[in-house]
């Protein structure tokens, strides 16, 4: 079990990853490449506010937050509403993605740096199994986040325009959506998400300033086992991924453990190439 825990919460973080690049992908069909650089932007402000600045937790999430979502309305302000072509949106995200591992390294360096997790780092005994208190949390963080999220999308105004958007932007837009105001706060509500999960994820995998570029090759595996747009899909296709990961590593050795996660990603794509969650409608024109 204690393997199991450690799969899961791992999992966990690359859905959380993935939830964010579902957010943005669904109001406008395509990816910000610096989904996961702003996740790690979260850690490093977490290490900051906790060991240099004693804040606590409930206000270093606060901060991180609103620090990363003003980021991300940066990004969306000048890398993404300029661009009209979707594929240059990707270009241009991934130099975003660029900029802010180049400022992590420079303002707080290379090495590794541990962040304290509010409830401790005694491991404890839970349901058979050795388990840290953050692996705990960040398996939960992932459960509510996307089932909050999807209740959201199915059962309020806004996240029904978000949908409209996603199945045909311009219908969307000319039954009174607001396309550029709801893809502006998609990427906020995406940054709020980053920060706030960076607080926790530091504490799992250090911040460290490589941290974004490989949770980024994670989440977009991630997404496509669990299918593009689906939220569901993302918190089963992380887990699967995060126990694939943690049985290589356990039983094959570190050096399979990529090897492991991308032949089940070609499994999957081979059996549905849409992903696990995600059904191809034809359209009779």
């Amino acid at each position: 079990m204690t393997l199991i825990w450690g799969g899961l919460a791992l999992g966990a973080v690359y859905a959380l990853v993935a939830v964010g690049y579902n957010i943005v992908y669904i109001s406008s069909k395509t990816f910000n490449f610096a989904q996961a650089q702003l996740m790690m932007v979260g850690a490093f402000l977490a290490y900051t506010a906790l060991v240099s600045w004693n804040l606590t937790t409930p206000v270093v999430v606060l901060v991180a937050a609103a620090v990363v979502a003003g980021v991300a309305a940066l990004e969306q302000v000048v890398a993404v509403n300029p661009v009209r072509d979707p594929h240059n949106i990707l270009v241009t995200t991934l130099g975003a993605a660029i900029l802010i591992d180049g400022f992590v390294q420079l303002q707080w360096g290379s090495q590794p740096l541990a962040v304290p997790f509010f409830a401790g780092d005694d491991a404890v005994t839970f349901a058979g199994g050795r388990v840290y208190p953050v692996e705990l949390f960040l398996i939960i963080l992932a459960v509510v986040v996307v089932v909050a999220l999807t209740l959201l999308s199915r059962r309020t105004m806004t996240g029904l325009a978000l949908l409209a958007m996603a199945e045909d932007r311009e219908a969307a837009q000319l039954r009174g959506v607001n396309v550029r105001l709801m893809a502006f706060g998609a990427f906020v509500v995406a940054g709020v998400l980053a920060g706030t999960v960076g607080v926790f994820v530091g504490p799992k995998t250090y911040a460290i300033s490589t941290l974004g570029a490989s949770l980024a090759l994670k989440g977009f595996v991630v997404l496509a086992i669990g299918g593009f747009g689906s939220l569901p899909g993302t918190l089963v296709g992380g887990l699967i991924v995060g126990l694939a990961e943690a049985c290589a590593v356990r039983y094959l050795g570190s050096e399979y453990a990529h090897l492991t996660v991308f032949l089940i990603l070609v499994a999957v794509l081979l059996a549905r190439p849409s992903g696990l969650f995600v059904r191809v409608r034809e359209r009779v024109v």
